[in-house]
C-alpha cells in the first residue's frame, strides 16, 4: 500500500491533475454566480478583502458584526476607488448594504465564511445610505 489516503493501489500522483487554489477559487466563484447572478464575482472577492481589511485593524482576531463589515466595505471602497466607489460597487451589483448581507450569506452557504447563531441578514439592513456615504459625505478635499 502506498500509504496515501484516497489513492487506489497502483495510482500515482502523476496520473492525477490536482486542483490548484486558483482553480478552486474559480469553481467557487462560478457556483456563487450561478446561485446569485446579480452579483459579479469581484463583489465576493471585494467583500472578502474588506473583511481582511477590517480584521487587520483589530488588536486581536474576533467575530465581525454585519454593520462593522458593511462599514469596512465602505471604507475600503473609498480608499481604493475614491469618487468612483459607488459606481464600482453598483457595477458589481452592490446597491445597498442589504446586498452585502446577501453576499455574506452566499459565502456562508458555500462554506467560505462561518456565521454565529445570532448572525442575520438583517444585520446589514440600512447600515448606511450609498448616496450619503459615497457622494454627499465624500471627502472631496485634495489629498497629498
Amino acid at each position: 500500500m502506498s500509504g496515501r489516503v484516497g489513492l487506489a493501489p497502483g495510482v500515482s500522483d502523476r496520473n492525477i491533475c490536482p486542483m490548484t487554489e486558483l482553480q478552486f477559487a474559480e469553481d467557487v466563484l462560478l457556483r456563487l454566480q450561478e446561485r446569485n447572478p446579480r452579483f459579479h464575482g469581484k463583489a465576493y472577492l471585494f467583500l472578502l478583502s474588506s473583511l481582511h481589511h477590517v480584521m487587520e485593524g483589530l488588536a486581536e482576531p474576533r467575530h465581525i458584526a454585519g454593520s462593522e463589515l458593511a462599514r469596512g466595505v465602505r471604507d475600503l471602497a473609498l480608499e481604493r476607488f475614491g469618487p468612483m466607489a459607488r459606481s464600482v460597487l453598483e457595477h458589481w451589483g452592490i446597491h445597498a448594504t442589504e446586498d452585502l448581507g446577501d453576499i455574506v450569506f452566499a459565502l456562508v452557504e458555500c462554506g467560505i465564511l462561518v456565521k454565529q447563531d445570532d448572525d442575520r441578514r438583517e444585520d446589514f439592513c440600512d447600515v448606511f445610505d450609498f448616496e450619503e456615504a459615497f457622494e454627499l459625505d465624500y471627502p472631496w478635499e485634495v489629498r497629498p
